[in-house]
């Protein structure tokens, strides 16, 4: 590794980590020795969904509709992002477009540009590696191409939040990507939204929890992780063993995932999740409302952000009028059914400092943060060099029942089609 490249991640990693002040630190805990990220590690307790054998409104009446999660299979055929997404030729084709791989203590970006990231991914040992989890790449010219790559799986095209307009909409798409032990922290997804998460290289470890488990029960304690508490790696080294013993309460129990290339995980609306990589892994995600989900989203919007919930709906009263009537009948004064995470940001899969997303969870790029990106830029003009890694930017139903681990046994029933046993992938070790 050359001695700018070495420069430019230092950087970048003093600016998202400020508490790791020194290269030491970010290696300390030798997790890239101790921790063990083979795939035979994972216990997969979840569903699969075959998305050639299951129909939308079979997807809707069995997953969506009650908030279980699932993992889809068959529903990247004829991706181009089968053959793009790898990390050879992201870095040949997007060298120099800078990617978002964490915040400063003041929220805007920090970013990297994509030659100098893939070349960190590749010789990277520490504990918790920097995560490109970006939500703006669909916003330049060059990132933008990423979106011919892919297209949103069959199950999840309804979405609502496009009637408000792209500029005013919440963040809600995000290109993921990161070396193993990368991750994002424990959360919940924003205003009740559901999400996909689409891996295309890679491996990740999922653990999922329905909404009514305490918050305490789940996020790391300060005299437990230190400064590493909100990383991934810190919660399957610290919470996850504690869900094995036989004093974890039995309503408590977590689905857990080992997804593989070309399958997308289902994460309905107010479970809490938790992201690891397993190895290098390259994925998009997406955060939606839909009519299934849209009276418990419009109940949260209109508490969290009542601004946009007025823009939007006027702009569903001129396309969906319907969808109005059901916004006006949700009765605003009784609790949603889902709990919140005050942490999380706005996806799926997003890492620490903003892989949950959540979307799941971390900054956003709203309109205001452009507008504060712009006044950086205008004080930080000596910065504005091509080759800096910071940007001057900022950066998961209707009722769903509660959802008792028991339930797994009857959904085999539901079709032979929706798979109770992991889907063998080639050469992931299932």
């Amino acid at each position: 590794m050359d001695r700018r490249t070495r420069r430019r991640i230092w950087e970048a990693k003093r600016a998202a980590r400020p508490e790791l002040k020194t290269p030491f630190d970010w290696e300390k805990l030798n997790h890239y020795q101790h921790f063990d990220c083979s795939l035979k590690a994972v216990k997969d307790t979840t569903i699969r969904v075959d998305a050639t054998q299951v129909s939308n409104q079979e997807f809707i009446d069995k997953f969506e509709l009650p908030g279980i999660p699932c993992v889809v299979i068959n529903d990247q055929r004829g991706w181009q992002a089968q053959k793009k997404w790898t990390s050879e030729r992201l870095a040949k084709k997007y060298r120099n477009q800078k990617f978002k791989c964490g915040e400063d203590d003041e929220g805007y970006s920090v970013k990297m540009k994509m030659k100098y990231y893939v070349k960190y991914m590749q010789h990277c040992p520490d504990d918790s590696p920097l995560y490109i989890f970006d939500s703006s790449f669909g916003d330049h010219p060059k990132g933008k191409k990423l979106l011919e790559d892919y297209e949103i799986p069959q199950y999840f095209r309804d979405d609502l939040f496009k009637y408000a307009g792209e500029e005013k909409r919440p963040p809600y798409r995000w290109f993921v990507m990161g070396p193993a032990r990368s991750g994002t922290g424990i959360h919940i997804d924003p205003l009740g939204t559901s999400a996909w998460n689409a891996l295309v290289k890679g491996h990740k470890r999922w653990c999922m929890f329905p909404t009514h488990v305490p918050k305490d029960l789940l996020k790391v304690q300060p005299e437990e992780g230190g400064k590493q508490r909100d990383e991934a790696i810190t919660w399957f080294k610290t919470i996850y063993p504690k869900t094995q013993l036989p004093s974890w309460p039995s309503d408590c129990i977590p689905i857990e995932i080992l997804q593989g290339p070309g399958e997308t995980v289902f994460v309905p609306g107010g479970w809490w999740h938790v992201v690891i990589n397993l190895d290098e892994t390259i994925a998009v995600t997406q955060n939606f409302s839909s009519r299934t989900n849209f009276p418990i989203v419009w109940h949260k919007t209109v508490r969290g952000r009542p601004k946009l919930s007025k823009k939007w709906y006027n702009a569903l009263k001129q396309y969906h009028p319907e969808l109005t009537a059901v916004a006006d009948a949700v009765d605003l004064t009784k609790s949603s059914g889902l709990q919140s995470d005050s942490s999380s940001s706005s996806s799926s899969s997003s890492s620490s400092s903003g892989d949950s997303a959540c979307s799941c969870c971390e900054g956003n790029d709203s309109q205001s943060d452009r507008e504060r990106r712009k006044k950086r830029r205008k004080l930080s003009s000596h910065d504005s060099s091509s080759d800096s890694p910071i940007s001057s930017s900022c950066e998961t139903t209707p009722s769903h029942t509660s959802f008792e681990p028991s339930q797994l046994e009857s959904l085999p029933s539901f079709d032979t089609h929706l798979h109770p046993q992991p889907v063998g992938i080639t050469g992931d070790g299932r």
